[in-house]
């Protein structure tokens, strides 16, 4: 379901882009961190790959690209604004800056954006948008980007989205009942951890030396193939539970602070798209409490999950490794 404006905007989203990161010191000194401490494929920064524990501030460089049309001379909107934006759930501090046109009538716009290390506790989210007035109305939101960056003041690797504990266990001989109910599976989920977890069962014959081969030939195809039905599950599972389990106030439902959070947020664009996330978030529990689509929305789930897990990419190198060794067998 789309959300529709009272006004004209943009269709297509800003593109945000990470162009270098500096640490700033006690000592007074600037660290400027190589490229490894951000990721645009990721789309995430690590602000502690440099070492430093003690780092006061970061400044993170920027580059927004607007889409065609926000600067036509009959464009619905004028005085437009481009602005950074970090929000830290868990800390409750918001902050916005400006960033500025690079060349006149240009789409591109940079700036920066300043990190202060006391008013975060892990991770904060990242995002650009486009404001202009129109029909007299300041402030109108014009376009923004459809995924927002991760910038992580803990991690020393720039990598976005979900992190998971992994365990081995025999399911028929593990004091967690859970576990020996589900003896005839290979893997299951527990999302009711403080991390979510994923149980491999032992005792599934063969699984582990195939989840431990490093080998190049179809055995390391069949392991990612596995590894990517896996993580579509662990998605899957880590969704439903983030969803599950949501604060509402008066106002409707919001983003948790810890994992539950990261996870809604990098799945909701896919589960209800075109929509800012904090109407996804409302459209998706409204259908989960009440409102007719909850069934209807379990292939949108399944799909983000799927995305995430690069199923397609698994099986398209399995299928491939399968044919090579088939023409191979028949010369």
């Amino acid at each position: 379901m789309r959300k529709f404006y009272p006004y004209k905007r943009l269709s297509r989203p800003i593109a945000l882009r990470v162009t270098s990161v500096v640490l700033d010191l006690p000592d007074g000194t600037r660290d400027p961190l190589e490229t490894s401490a951000y990721s645009t494929q990721q789309q995430a920064v690590a602000l502690g790959v440099a070492g430093h524990t003690d780092w006061v501030s970061a400044t993170v460089g920027l580059s927004a690209t607007l889409p065609p049309g926000a600067n036509a001379p009959d464009a619905a909107w004028s005085d437009l604004r481009v602005l950074a934006v970090l929000t830290d759930g868990e800390t409750n501090v918001r902050t916005a800056v400006d960033l500025g046109r690079e060349t006149e009538g240009g789409l591109d716009w940079s700036g920066s954006l300043k990190v202060l290390r006391d008013d975060h506790a892990g991770r904060a989210s990242l995002a650009v948008c486009a404001v202009g007035t129109v029909e007299g109305v300041q402030g109108r939101s014009i376009a923004e980007t459809d995924r927002s960056w991760t910038v992580d003041t803990v991690s020393d690797e720039p990598v976005d989205g979900l992190r998971l504990d992994v365990q081995r266990a025999s399911f028929t001989k593990s004091a967690r009942e859970m576990l020996r109910a589900c003896s005839d599976v290979p893997w299951v989920v527990d999302v009711s951890a403080r991390v979510p977890t994923v149980f491999v069962n032992t005792d599934v014959e063969g699984i582990m030396g195939l989840l431990d081969s490093n080998g190049s030939g179809v055995d390391s195809k069949v392991r990612d193939l596995l590894v990517s039905q896996m993580a579509t599950d662990v998605w899957t599972a880590v969704f439903h539970g983030a969803i599950g389990d949501l604060e509402v106030e008066p106002g409707g439902p919001v983003f948790p602070t810890d994992w539950q959070g990261e996870v809604l947020r990098e799945m909701l664009p896919d589960v209800i798209p075109g929509v800012h996330v904090e109407e996804a978030l409302r459209q998706v529990h409204r259908r989960r409490t009440g409102e007719a689509g909850w069934v209807e929305l379990q292939s949108r789930i399944h799909y983000a999950a799927a995305r995430r897990a690069d199923a397609t990419r698994a099986l398209a190198y399995a299928i491939r490794s399968l044919e090579q060794m088939n023409r191979e067998s028949e010369t």
